[in-house]
């Protein structure tokens, strides 16, 4: 092959790798649409977002209880927090 035939042919495989990621990336941009409504969906029901820093320890705690619960994390902090607060 010449030369220019093998920058062809490498111009070529770059483009194929191109387009092939492309595709992956236009089936991953829908997904941003839907957080987009969710977060408007909790605007509406007026929640905030807050985030804190937490021991590692504490964050495996409350995972294995929302688990435990069958509860999303958001609910069991709210609900931890709101018994805390009362008390």
């Amino acid at each position: 092959m010449k030369k220019t035939d093998l920058a062809k042919s490498d111009a070529k495989k770059i483009m194929n790798q191109m387009a092939a990621k492309g595709a992956a990336f236009g089936t991953a941009a829908k997904p941003a649409l839907d957080r987009r409504e969710q977060r408007e969906r909790e605007r509406a029901l007026g929640l905030v977002p807050f985030a804190v820093k937490l021991n590692g320890e504490l964050v495996q705690q409350l995972q294995a209880q929302s688990k435990e619960r069958g509860v999303e994390m958001n609910q069991l902090v709210a609900e931890l927090l709101q018994k805390g607060l009362a008390a």
